[in-house]
C-alpha cells in the first residue's frame, strides 16, 4: 500500500475513533434517532454496566496511537473487536444506523492491512 495513502487512512481512522470516543464522555454529538426498543434496552445495559466507558478509554487511546503513530499496529488489532461488533450491533438491532460501523470496519480493515509486516513473526 501506498504510505501516503496508508497515512492518509491511518489518521483518518485515528480521527473517527478518537471523536466517537470523546464523544462518549463530552457527548457534543447528537444521539442517533430511529434506534428500535431493544437496541436502547441493550444499549443502556452497556452504559449502565460501564461497559461503553471501556470502549471509549480504547477508542480514545486506540485514535491516539494510530495518529501518533505508536503501538498503531497493536491498537488496530484490538480496536478490531470494537468495530465488528459496532456492525453486529447495528445489523442485527440497528440497521438504519450501520453506514458508521461500516466505514469504521472498512477503515480498520485496510489499516490491518496497511500494516501486515508488523504482523509477520505473529503469524509465522
Amino acid at each position: 500500500m501506498n504510505s501516503k495513502v496508508f497515512l492518509v487512512l491511518r489518521i483518518l481512522l485515528g480521527l473517527f475513533v478518537l471523536v466517537f470516543g470523546l464523544n462518549k464522555f463530552i457527548e457534543f454529538l447528537p444521539a442517533p434517532e430511529g434506534m428500535s426498543e431493544d437496541a436502547m434496552t441493550y444499549f443502556g445495559a452497556l452504559v449502565n454496566s460501564k461497559t461503553m466507558v471501556l470502549v471509549a478509554i480504547l477508542e480514545i487511546v486506540a485514535g491516539l496511537a494510530l495518529i501518533l503513530n505508536k503501538f498503531g499496529a497493536l491498537l488496530a488489532l484490538i480496536l478490531m473487536s470494537v468495530s465488528v461488533n459496532a456492525v453486529l450491533f447495528h445489523a442485527v438491532l440497528d440497521p438504519g444506523n450501520i453506514a458508521g460501523a461500516l466505514v469504521l470496519l472498512a477503515l480498520n480493515i485496510t489499516v490491518i492491512i496497511g500494516y501486515k509486516d508488523k504482523y509477520r513473526a505473529l503469524l509465522s
